[in-house]
């Protein structure tokens, strides 16, 4: 037969298990037909086309094991009597080759049973391999002694030990977390690795290679067994299914293939969630269960097979013990005869320091008792006072809860929190599931009381030195996303949650509404900073009446500074910082009673900008010829340090030609300040706008000002793209591109066509726009909602330039792959709402993706 006809029959073959896998067959039919597929295969040629009878041919790995996914690599290990002769070789290159030809992707070695051996000692990845080898064609009495030689080499506890730690490292490369939003199905924690490394774990021991082996000798409940062959079934259903999409071998789930899978799995779409976000929340609860049994076993393998040296136990209460480092229950059934207990050891763990974990037979005991969690222990005041002080507990507040939640606990004792575990919401801004979000919230509280970090946040750490009760705040932070996922306002649905828990834990009436105050506001604050100007006592004194307390305000601010940095490491930056501090430490005046007038916030920034001028030893009459042409609105909305340092620059250039560009290190300490003067003209911003973009910058803030004598005086907030941006460097280049852009009569670029992020790409999120009158009706505010992208700031700037809008102040809010933009603008064409209908139908066009 030809090569030809050799490649369609294996290509005609596998389409027929492909349509046989999706009329309703199983995983596992299908791994074991396309196994044996290929071994008919091989074999075939292997007697048409193979060597001398002194050589076996062999599958290793994976196929080895009999499981062969649709477009894996094909393991195969030639077994030598000897080093062949120069004929045999060339048969075995032509032999493999031929298997290439095919349409086979081959992974091939040609050893000697010696050879095998010895690499097999030095590497536990060869070793593993071997361990599972199966023979397919040629000399059985040769692979019968690569068996046995094999068997003999293998120590089981040192391969115990060896995969144990390759597991680790594994683990490290994922992150140690199996809710990444794009999971490897194959080396993720939770993936399928995890089920093997205790499947070759257990075959190395002697134990057996199935689920039913490990019950059989008391490792696992036989309905464990059942349990763990339904997750592993999952998963090797998703990446079958993977592979068939992709055409090629793919083991993670990357955006591009989550909604296809979602359909063939029988997901749709609902009002508060995607289909995509089913499925990912099945793959998150499946890869937890995974994580939970596969600690589980492992402890309990080492503790039959490599057992520590016995300690003494030490008695901790009449409930538990200390043995070594682990904590250990004193009666096997104690979970289940006093289900409280469960609680009560992660307290335990809390407060003697050197527990490290819990015995093998403690954590399988507490794993399996979990379901007792129920209304009733919910009910009983005791389990109560337990949770309780395991949040007011001075340490291992983050491990404990974390554990807890790693083994079904916490979603056990709190309904609630058990329905968001897992649950991925695909809104451009929140890099983890909500359960894992909450709990990196939890951290962050919990740091700021720890004085090794009280460098990372001072302010917060000073702030919650002094703040009573702080565990309150763990609290809040349990509760205010809680109901994500439930449609509505999660803030006002979170808000009864949180209610109904400190009710039920006889919380005083002060701290139950200090809570429910945090979880319904805690995006308020965040809100206010970053959409409106907190440079206008007005927005101040409003906020202030809304948080009503100085208590409220910390308790606030330490909130909301935790959610956000919680949320993805590429939302929190030095400019949100500052813009939470002003913001804070603005309430805090006014709720001490130091509210300043519109007149007095005026003079006292004027006073202090004219003290720090005299400090470069400008006189008074400098200042009064730049500040002639200056209102109120820009000494509002610009600081004291500002002030001082655009008058410094331009006093002696008020009615210069050339437009004058300044740069300086942001005050914040990331980015960099750019001051533009110069005469005003049409789509000024948006030809500003497309330099930054041009030249690799981000806009976090705009400042637009026109003098009374009819300059431009704008103030941009940049930063770069990336990080590891030199800012010192690059402030000489902007300050002289900019000014020869602003001296261009060109008409202004078309919007480039950049590449947006494969999330923003597979899930964007609906553009919204409003316009709407400010409540002083001087101005209107254009608040935009989209998927970020390259040049997103430059469309909008042309589009309002092209109804000759006055643009007054930008806020720019970058969230993940989200943005969230206000502008403050004024035109005739504002007061015609057929134009304004027509501006907002254009911008929608020019934000979709």
């Amino acid at each position: 037969m030809t090569i030809e006809a050799l490649r369609d029959g294996l290509r005609q073959s596998r389409a027929a298990l492909r349509d046989a896998y999706f009329e309703g067959k199983t995983p596992n039919w299908l791994l074991r037909a396309h196994a044996r597929l290929i071994d008919r295969t091989l074999q075939d040629l292997w007697r048409s086309y193979g060597p001398s009878s002194g050589m076996a041919l062999a599958a290793t790995g994976g196929y080895g094991r009999g499981e062969l996914f649709p477009s894996s690599d094909v393991d195969v290990l030639i077994l030598l009597a000897g080093e062949p002769a120069a004929a045999e070789r060339e048969r075995l290159e032509h032999l493999i080759g031929m298997f290439w030809d095919i349409g086979l992707e081959i992974g091939h070695s040609a050893r000697t049973v010696d050879a095998c051996v010895e690499l097999a000692r030095a590497d536990i990845t060869i070793e593993t391999s071997l361990l599972e080898a199966r023979l397919l064609a040629g000399n059985a009495a040769l692979f019968g002694r690569l068996t046995r030689a094999i068997d003999k080499a293998i120590d089981p506890v040192a391969f115990l030990k060896a995969k144990r730690l390759e597991q680790e490292q594994r683990h490290a490369k994922h992150r140690d977390t199996p809710f990444a939003l794009e999971p490897n199905l194959k080396e993720a924690p939770g993936g399928l690795r995890d089920l093997q490394v205790i499947r070759w774990i257990a075959q190395a021991c002697g134990i057996g290679k199935h689920w039913r082996d490990l019950a059989s000798r008391g490792l696992l409940q036989h309905g464990e067994a059942r349990r763990l062959a339904r997750h592993e079934s999952m998963l090797q259903d998703l990446r079958i299914r993977l592979h068939y999409l992709a055409g090629r071998r793919e083991d993670r789930v990357a955006f591009d293939y989550q909604d296809a899978l979602a359909t063939q799995f029988g997901y749709a779409a609902r009002p508060s969630r995607r289909a995509s976000e089913q499925l990912m929340q099945g793959y998150y609860r499946n890869a937890k269960a995974i994580t939970q049994l596969n600690t589980i076993l492992l402890q309990n393998l080492q503790a039959r097979f490599a057992p520590e040296p016995d300690a003494a136990p030490r008695p901790l209460n009449e409930r538990f013990q200390a043995c070594g480092t682990l904590l250990d229950a004193r009666r096997e059934d104690l979970f289940e005869r006093e289900p409280r207990a469960i609680l009560e050891c992660f307290l335990l763990m809390q407060q003697h320091g050197d527990l490290r974990g819990m015995s093998a037979g403690t954590l399988r005991a507490l794993w399996r008792a979990r379901g007792r969690l129920d209304a009733r222990i919910r009910r009983d005041p005791l389990a109560r006072l337990l949770f309780v002080q395991i949040l007011q507990q001075p340490r291992g507040i983050v491990h404990e809860f974390r554990r807890m939640n790693q083994y079904d606990v916490l979603g056990g004792y709190l309904p609630e929190f058990g329905r968001i575990v897992g649950l991925m919401q695909h809104d451009l801004y929140h890099a983890y599931t909500v359960d894992q979000h909450i709990l990196m919230v939890l951290r962050n509280i919990r740091r700021f009381t720890m004085p090794e970090f009280a460098h990372e946040f001072p302010l917060c750490s000073q702030l919650m030195s002094g703040f009573e009760r702080h565990w309150l705040l763990y609290v809040a932070a349990l509760y205010h996303d809680i109901a994500k996922g439930r449609g509505g306002d999660h803030s006002v649905l979170g808000t009864k949650d949180a209610q109904l828990f400190c009710r039920r834990h006889g919380f005083p009436r002060e701290d139950t509404e200090l809570v429910s105050f945090l979880v319904e506001h805690h995006l308020t604050m965040s809100s206010v900073a970053q959409k409106q100007d907190v440079d206008d006592p007005v927005v101040a004194q409003a906020f202030a009446a809304k948080v009503g307390s100085e208590r409220r305000l910390v308790a606030l601010y330490l909130l909301t500074v935790a959610d956000i940095r919680g949320t993805s490491p590429k939302v929190w930056n030095g400019w949100k910082a500052k813009l939470l501090e002003d913001l804070f430490r603005m309430t805090r005046r006014i709720l001490a009673g130091e509210a300043p007038t519109l007149d007095t916030a005026v003079a006292e920034k004027q006073a202090e900008a004219a003290r720090l001028l005299r400090l470069y030893a400008l006189s008074d009459a400098v200042k009064n010829r730049f500040w002639a042409n200056l209102d109120t609105t820009y000494f509002l909305r610009h600081d004291a340090q500002e002030i001082a340092w655009q008058t410094r620059n331009l006093h002696y250039r008020v009615d210069t030609p050339i437009p004058v560009v300044r740069a300086r290190l942001a005050p914040f300490g990331e980015g960099l300040q750019v001051m533009i003067y110069t005469p005003d003209r049409q789509a000024l911003f948006a030809r500003i706008c497309g330099y930054f973009e041009r030249s690799g910058f981000n806009i976090v803030e705009a400042k637009i000002h026109t003098t009374r004598n009819g300059y431009a005086l704008d103030s941009f907030m940049v930063m770069g793209k990336g990080s590891g941006a030199h800012y010192r460097e690059l402030m000489a280049l902007i300050e002289s591109e900019l000014t020869v852009e602003l001296q261009s009569q060109a008409p202004l670029p078309p919007p480039g066509g950049g590449r947006v992020s494969r999330r923003v790409h597979h899930f964007p999120i609906p553009p919204a726009v409003e316009i709407r009158p400010d409540e002083r009706g001087a101005y209107h505010s254009l608040n935009i909602v989209a998927s970020d992208r390259p040049g997103l700031l430059y469309r909008i700037a042309r589009q309002l330039s092209s109804y000759q809008l006055n643009l007054h102040s930008a806020k720019i809010n970058t969230l993940g792959d989200r943005a969230e933009d206000v502008f403050l603008v004024s035109g005739a064409t504002l007061a015609d709402s057929k134009a304004v209908l027509k501006l907002e139908q254009e911008l929608l066009e020019e934000l979709q993706i």
